[in-house]
């Protein structure tokens, strides 16, 4: 029998953070234990600063580093990782966001994943197989905590834990990938197993930014993500593709126990996107653009054209 997986959810009163944290850990099923080596993969997927809901709050890392020198190990060796992306530099990320202060702060290591050493898996697609290049620390450390954000993206109907762990591919040009995108998603979360995910969803995104004052938190990335998809809307979570896609190829455990805050409440205030008008609007805006370059000879930004 599958026992249930439980996601917890609480509120962040007072902007105490790190007190949010604590309880959301508590309430999971996370055992803490003696670790040596941590690491702790925040979603900084470009420039934005987290008030606008696209990037990790560097306060939810400051206290996940606090729980676990206080619950792990005071002396644990802590990293602080994000990967290069087609639009994203891991070290101008970490300085424009505050995390350079936060590593010198807390006495924690940033971290490349590009830098690192890397084992392939193989994932099976529409197209064949493919080789997909996965940091060596992702695989290996003692402890590894997933930070994601709860966020709606572009053309894509869920960004949190699953697909934050997508972000940690070796290889920096990740939109060649896109195509493949579900299936690779699933597939990497096949292969890295985070110990814990701790949601930032005190802004969260939908069609706009929305101050939720949220902590998710699990043990199991599938039940984290359709505890997500409830809360941004989906009756039936597994319409989802890659969530669908996880359950059916058992890449997590999709019997997920909430408890904590009232997921109704939270999925009241959530601002919904319509996808599939916001996808047609923005292939259309995008076939404008490529059109205008292929006139005058300008160079579609990285950001827009790998979307």
């Amino acid at each position: 029998m599958v026992m249930k997986t439980t996601v917890s959810l609480s509120k962040c009163s007072k902007d105490d953070v790190k007190k949010a944290v604590f309880e959301a850990i508590e309430k999971t099923d996370f055992k803490p234990r003696k670790v040596n080596s941590v690491i702790i993969k925040p979603n900084l997927c470009y420039y934005w600063d987290a008030s606008t809901g696209e990037t990790t709050d560097k306060r939810v890392v400051s206290a996940i580093i606090d729980y676990v020198r206080e619950f792990c190990n005071p002396d644990a060796n802590i990293r602080i990782a994000e990967a290069d992306a087609t639009a994203m530099k891991t070290r101008h990320v970490f300085m424009m966001l505050g995390y350079t202060d936060l590593a010198a702060e807390k006495n924690v290591e940033l971290f490349n994943l590009c830098n690192d050493d890397f084992r392939e898996i193989d994932v099976e697609t529409k197209a064949g197989n493919l080789k997909i290049p996965l940091p060596k620390s992702m695989l290996d450390s003692d402890l590894i905590i997933n930070v994601p954000k709860l966020k709606v993206p572009r053309r894509i109907p869920l960004t949190c834990a699953m697909k934050n762990l997508f972000g940690c591919i070796h290889n920096p040009i990740k939109a060649r990938y896109h195509p493949y995108l579900h299936e690779v998603i699933v597939g990497v979360n096949s292969a890295i197993k985070p110990d814990l995910t701790v949601v930032d969803s005190l802004v969260a995104l939908g069609r706009y930014p929305i101050k939720l004052g949220t902590i998710i938190a699990g043990t199991d990335s599938l039940a984290v993500d359709i505890t997500a998809a409830k809360i941004i809307g989906y009756n039936n979570p597994y319409k989802i593709k890659f969530i669908g896609l996880a359950k059916k190829t058992g890449v997590g455990n999709s019997d997920v126990n909430i408890v904590g805050e009232d997921i109704n409440d939270l999925k009241k205030q959530f601002p919904k996107v319509n996808n599939f008008l916001f996808t047609l609007l923005w292939d259309l805006q995008l076939k404008g653009i490529k059109l205008y370059t292929g006139a005058t000879g300008d160079v579609v930004p990285p950001l827009l054209g790998d979307l």
